[in-house]
């Protein structure tokens, strides 16, 4: 159906061709042109079409041809006329039923989303944000309404720069932080300026996110997978990969394992970089959301000088903001801001907005709002989850909004993924984040406790890690990288209402119970 906002949108400036005079009357030929721009779709269904003085005024020509030529196209349908009212294209001609079937109207809303990666979009502080946008409008000098600063406005650069060491341990100079349009953005950015200096290939987490892989090939750089096993990244792989002096690693919480890199891994890989002179990029993914576990500061603060920290607005906020920063070594910043990366500053009032929501503790009172939002929604997954699958080992439920549910053998992750599609439910398989196929079986010269391969609930051990509690982790299951099966669900919940939980577990049990009983849809 068309949006009330699409439908009474003017099309005063439609490009209308009025052919050569050879072509007949003028209110023939306007007719001709006003039918197919509707055709053609410059004329949407719904809009409202000017006025036929005015009309007449920009065509040069007398209001009678215009005025035939819209009662033309109304007896024909294509156009309706009330009384009082403007003149509009009908809702059902074929332009509309052009774009009703195209990509956009095909794309899959489910009732029930459960992609990882997506937050509560809910819980957008609409109004307040409204405020802070309101106060940038009026507030701006008109110098700061011109052609913005290619790092960003100053003011926010040097909140983010505090927000960062305060919150993340990040030991970051203004000067040397860039506002960019997202996570995406920067690494774009980084990539590009990383060929430029002569990189032909760039590491990443494997599994990982898939957007940041394609990232690098957009770049016209190679993506190199690492498998990340219970500890994180596999530093030890990351040596042998030949020609690689730059890597792309989330080490507070990676995606979609939900683990985090081990202190001494963490030193590992900055040592590495060190050694080879390279750059790691910090995908500071969902940092900001952890129920079980103390906070990992930023790998950015142990080596600034080989690390280019990367966040957005994305899961705190909104993908719809599309505003994110990136806090790079002093020798890469440069090369951030220039114009051949291809990267440009989000719009001057959205940064001075975030920066006053920023200054006016809007974010963090946020921030804390949506820990005990998701945390709530996550026990109560668990515990749907622990009465539809009892069981299940479910793993990752200590931070971020997504869980891993292994599945049993003979119950193929991708199989339970199309069949709760069946029954409007969206969610991902592991599978769909790696870039080699998974280990048959765990490798037990990985594994740091061997013995417990044969454990049905292996918790991860993490008496070494000082960062983590010493508390169980809430529904703690097998270790990501080393002994989940192969066939293991990803389930978000940061978009899932808290009264939808119960119903979208009932649907993926059945999903789960029909794929292993061989009685899927065909």
């Amino acid at each position: 159906m068309t949006h009330d906002r699409e439908r009474t949108g003017p099309a005063w400036g439609t490009f209308l061709e009025l052919e050569d005079p050879a072509g007949g009357p003028l209110h023939a030929r306007l007719t001709r042109a006003l039918r197919s721009a509707v055709a053609g779709g410059r004329l949407a269904a719904g809009s409202t079409l000017p006025p036929s003085r005015v009309l007449a005024a920009d065509l040069r020509c007398s209001r009678w041809v215009v005025t035939e030529a819209y009662a033309q196209l109304v007896a024909e349908g294509h156009f309706e006329a009330r009384s009082g009212s403007a003149t509009r294209v009908r809702a059902h001609t074929g332009a509309t039923a052009r774009r009703d079937t195209g990509a956009g109207a095909s794309r899959w809303t489910p009732r029930f989303d459960l992609l990882p990666g997506v937050p509560d979009l809910r819980a957008f502080p609409r109004k307040r944000w409204a405020d802070m946008v309101r106060a940038a409008t009026t507030e701006l000098t008109w110098d700061e309404l011109g052609y913005p600063d290619a790092a960003g406005l100053p003011r926010l650069r040097r909140q983010l720069a505090s927000y960062l060491a305060r919150g993340r341990g990040a030991r970051v100079e203004a000067e040397h932080l860039v506002v960019c349009a997202g996570t995406l953005d920067g690494v774009l950015r980084l990539c590009r300026t990383l060929r430029a200096a002569g990189h032909t290939r760039v590491a990443v987490e494997d599994p990982g996110w898939t957007q940041l892989r394609l990232t690098v090939a957009a770049a016209g750089l190679t993506a190199v997978p690492i498998a990340v096993d219970a500890q994180g990244l596999r530093v030890d792989l990351l040596r042998r990969a030949s020609a690689v002096r730059a890597v792309i690693v989330a080490p507070a919480h990676q995606f979609p394992t939900g683990v985090v890199l081990a202190p001494a891994r963490r030193a590992e890989l900055a040592d590495w970089a060190r050694e080879v002179d390279g750059l790691i990029m910090e995908d500071d993914y969902d940092a900001e959301f952890r129920y079980d576990r103390h906070p990992v500061g930023a790998l950015q603060g142990m080596a600034p000088d080989h690390v280019a920290l990367l966040g957005s607005l994305s899961k705190t906020l909104s993908p719809a903001v599309r505003l994110g920063w990136a806090a790079a070594p002093g020798r890469w910043t440069r090369a951030l801001v220039a114009r051949d990366t291809g990267g440009a500053p989000p719009p001057v009032i959205d940064q001075d907005a975030f920066s006053r929501f920023v200054t006016s503790g809007s974010y963090d009172r946020h921030l804390r709002a949506s820990r005990l939002r998701y945390k709530r929604r996550r026990d109560h997954l668990l515990r749907e989850l622990a009465t539809r699958l009892p069981g299940a080992a479910v793993g990752g439920a200590a931070a971020g909004f997504h869980l891993l549910l292994p599945l049993s053998d003979g119950c193929p992750a991708g199989a339970v993924v199309a069949e709760a599609a069946r029954d409007d439910v969206r969610l991902a398989s592991l599978d769909d984040y790696r870039m080699t196929p998974p280990t048959p079986a765990p490798d037990p010269d990985l594994n740091p406790d061997p013995g417990r391969s044969s454990d049905p609930n292996p918790v991860p051990d993490r008496s070494s890690d000082p960062d983590q509690s010493s508390d169980p982790d809430p529904g703690s299951g097998p270790r990501p990288g080393v002994d989940v099966p192969s066939s293991t669900l990803v389930i978000g919940y940061g978009n899932l209402t808290d009264q939808a939980v119960p119903e979208a577990v009932r649907r993926l049990a059945r999903a789960v119970e029909r794929v292993r009983n061989g009685r899927t849809a065909a």
